[in-house]
């Protein structure tokens, strides 16, 4: 819109754009369709950002669909309606409390309702009662989180960790996603982000009065270090709103206003001219791009993160954040001179070579220290890497459930101080790009997590772990192709069917992220990157908040070699096994012989738990004839249980008549949670999981499926049996922790 736009003119605007999105919500679009187009979904700001208008002309149009939606069969309206007013009065200049506080009475109304309305209205809620006491929060909060500005009022970090993996993604597509990240990120600086802060801050407090042209001047003159003054004092006053009880707006505005007369100089605040404001974009999210290479790239990435290995290989640093020791004020040092030493970290190696130059000392103690001194032989130093030192990972804080930090005794009479508990101020949300295959991945690295976790934390009491998914295809897919796009990206489907919202803003990425990997460079296509890959992920990451769990099975493969081990292994979306070809001649020409007379395939011997709506376990077992068994774990309906399977068995059927025997396949479906199948006559077959080539086992004559159980309750319930082997229910702890392995995956609304 032109800046000359009427007021009326741009409200009916943004009606007309709000009520396009919805009328796509109700139309049926197959998940992953490779003509539909993605567009700017996630907000309302950039219709009018070039203009500066009042936030109240802005926003106030899509508070009349509200109530509407709140009738049953629109229902599936609000929760995008509000992330998208939500998104809009997060970036807004200045809300005022009137509108404000007709979004928070609807955030209270749908309390009321199930979930996810009343959980994504009491989080709305809690959200704008902060605002409406100290604006701008919403939007300072974000930032600084994001950016990993240093504030100790909000010590709150976030990062974004995108996984691609490079033998499923083409690498022109992985080139393309790790430039246009980069490329974000060398745009802005912590600088420019204080200064948005600052700007916004005074903004959302002073409104019409704030003369942002000069106050974006002012703040673009001053050096680095008054930035970052202004930046605290603001921080400060926001925060403070908050937390002080009794602290109304009024004193709030009043104390944002000083800080405002103190950066500006001697500008009156009202001489702003009176063109309205402009707004002050979300800057970028802090994106880093991973190719996954290693199995344990992702727990690596996540312990950089919480230790980076700039800080944590300095001793200095590592010793500064091991736990609150209690120790004398300085310990015995130089007992003639009457020196003392402070108390230090050591990092003697042990070597005589690897000691660094030492002063001299003073001359009584130099024929004391020649005497005492320990001459050893040189040696081969071994620099073992950080993130495996049992103190790179203790630092901070004592281990729950290990032996903590030995301690130094305290002096008489100060009693200890009390550990202070842990909190999760780091946040990682990991977005993985792909199809089901890096899905199945991620569920391997997060059971190994789990059980990494299980056996030391480290992670679980510092870190919240987020999980999303963009599905991503190489390119348009051959109608040959045995798996086509809605078969490889069955989750994407599934999470499509559940939250429309997702379905119109990340699913409609599956094939346009290839399109643009594949556009010849130019400043256009800077743009359109720009618009369809940051800002989605942005708004994705930010406002998709309500998880989705799918249930993580574990299978256990044994093997035609009897002196192999059984393998164990997990999967998230399917498991299929087929016949194996006869490496042998003799096997061959027996195998032929065998399908002559009984038909192709091979004997099976299912022994399975029938799911039933009573939940009530009925064993069941059968003999047959099959060419291959198809088990999936996500179902075709978003109203189907997530935790079983469905099992395709292909059986052959072999009938005689006049003209001989004849044979014909029978596929037989049945819901289980847990299976066994054997091979009588020890014939071979291989086991793939999640459509992932790599992760096929072959020379297999049996396996074992159920649901993967998490490795914390394991670990408990094996230290309570040891105790009490008759116990066979749980008890103690146990009862109290989760059984199943559940990988969460976050989308806008969750299962609707």
């Amino acid at each position: 819109p032109s800046p000359a736009m009427e007021s009326s003119e741009l409200e009916s605007d943004i009606l007309r754009r709000v009520r396009a999105l919805l009328r796509e919500l109700d139309g049926p679009h197959p998940s992953c369709q490779s003509d539909r187009e993605p567009g700017p979904r996630w907000g309302l700001w950039g219709c009018s950002c070039p203009a500066p208008v009042s936030c109240q002309e802005l926003t106030v149009p899509p508070l009349p669909l509200l109530p509407q939606a709140e009738r049953g069969d629109l229902r599936h309206y609000i929760i995008p309606l509000l992330h998208t007013l939500m998104y809009t009065l997060i970036q807004a200049p200045c809300i005022p409390d009137e509108l404000c506080a007709r979004v928070y009475d609807f955030c209270k109304k749908l309390l009321t309702l199930p979930k996810p309305f009343c959980t994504i209205g009491l989080d709305y809620a809690s959200r704008l009662q902060v605002e409406r006491t100290a604006p701008g929060t919403l939007y300072q909060r974000m930032v600084i989180s994001e950016q990993s500005l240093r504030s100790a009022p909000f010590p709150y970090q976030e990062r974004i960790f995108i996984f691609a993996d490079p033998e499923l993604l083409p690498e022109a597509i992985c080139k393309a996603l790790a430039t246009d990240t980069e490329a974000a990120q060398v745009s802005q600086s912590p600088r420019g982000c204080m200064s948005c802060v600052v700007t916004h801050a005074l903004q959302a407090a002073l409104g019409d009065t704030c003369d942002t042209h000069g106050l974006r001047a002012r703040l673009q003159a001053l050096p680095p270090g008054d930035v970052e003054h202004w930046f605290q004092q603001v921080v400060a006053a926001v925060e403070g709103a908050g937390s002080e009880g009794g602290w109304d707006r009024g004193q709030h505005t009043a104390r944002l206003e000083r800080i405002y007369h103190g950066l500006l100089g001697s500008v009156p605040a009202g001489n702003a001219p009176q063109e309205g404001l402009q707004g002050t974009p979300l800057p970028n999210p802090n994106i880093s791009f991973h190719l996954w290479t290693e199995d344990e790239q992702l727990w690596k990435e996540l312990v950089l993160f919480l230790r980076p290995l700039s800080q944590s290989c300095e001793p200095e640093c590592l010793g500064q954040e091991l736990e609150p020791l209690e120790m004398p004020d300085v310990l015995p040092g130089c007992g003639c001179c009457g020196q003392s030493r402070f108390s230090v970290l050591s990092t003697d190696s042990g070597i005589e070579r690897d000691l660094a130059a030492q002063e001299e000392p003073c001359a009584p103690c130099a024929a004391a220290a020649e005497r005492s001194r320990l001459h050893r032989k040189g040696g081969i130093k071994k620099k073992p890497s950080p993130l495996d030192s049992v103190a790179f990972l203790q630092a901070g804080s004592a281990v729950p459930g290990g032996k903590p930090p030995g301690k130094l005794p305290g002096r008489a009479g100060v009693p200890p101080e009390p550990a202070a508990p842990l909190q999760r101020l780091h946040t990682a949300r990991v977005v993985m790009l792909g199809d089901d295959r890096i899905l199945g991945r991620l569920a391997q690295a997060f059971h190994s997590l789990r059980k990494r976790e299980a056996r030391r934390v480290f992670l679980t009491p510092r870190l919240e772990l987020q999980f999303y998914h963009i599905p991503v295809l190489p390119g348009q897919p051959q109608p040959s192709d045995h798996a086509g796009p809605e078969e490889l990206c069955e989750v994407a489907g599934y999470l499509g069917r559940a939250d429309p919202w997702y379905e119109s803003n990340i699913n409609t990425l599956c094939h346009m992220i290839p399109k643009l990997a594949t556009m010849p460079s130019s400043p256009s296509r800077a743009l359109v990157t720009d618009l369809f890959l940051t800002d989605v992920i942005a708004y994705y990451v930010r406002m998709g908040t309500q998880p989705v769990c799918f249930q993580v099975h574990s299978v256990k493969v044994l093997f035609q070699d009897p002196a192999q081990d059984p393998a164990e292994d997990v999967f998230l979306t399917e498991l299929l096994t087929q016949v194996q070809d006869s490496p042998s001649h003799r096997e061959l020409s027996t195998t032929k012989r065998k399908n002559t007379l009984d038909g192709p395939g091979m004997d099976l011997t299912v022994t399975y738990r029938r799911a039933v709506l009573s939940d009530r376990q009925k064993e069941l077992a059968l003999s047959l004839r099959s060419t291959g068994l198809l088990m999936k774990a996500i179902p075709a309906k978003e109203a189907e249980d997530l935790g079983c399977l469905t099992v395709t068995i292909t059986e052959i059927i072999r009938t005689s008549n006049l003209a001989g025997r004849s044979f014909s396949a029978v596929a037989n479906r049945f819901k289980t949670r847990s299976i066994k199948v054997r091979s009588p006559e020890q014939r071979p077959f291989t086991v793939q999981l999640d459509k992932d080539s790599r992760r096929t086992y072959r020379d297999v004559i049996g396996l074992e499926v159920s649901p993967c159980l998490e490795p914390s309750y394991c670990l408990q319930k094996t230290r309570t049996t040891k105790f009490s082997p008759q116990e066979t229910e749980d008890v103690g702890l146990v009862k109290y922790l989760p059984k199943s392995l559940l990988l969460p995956i976050n989308t806008f609304a969750g299962v609707i």
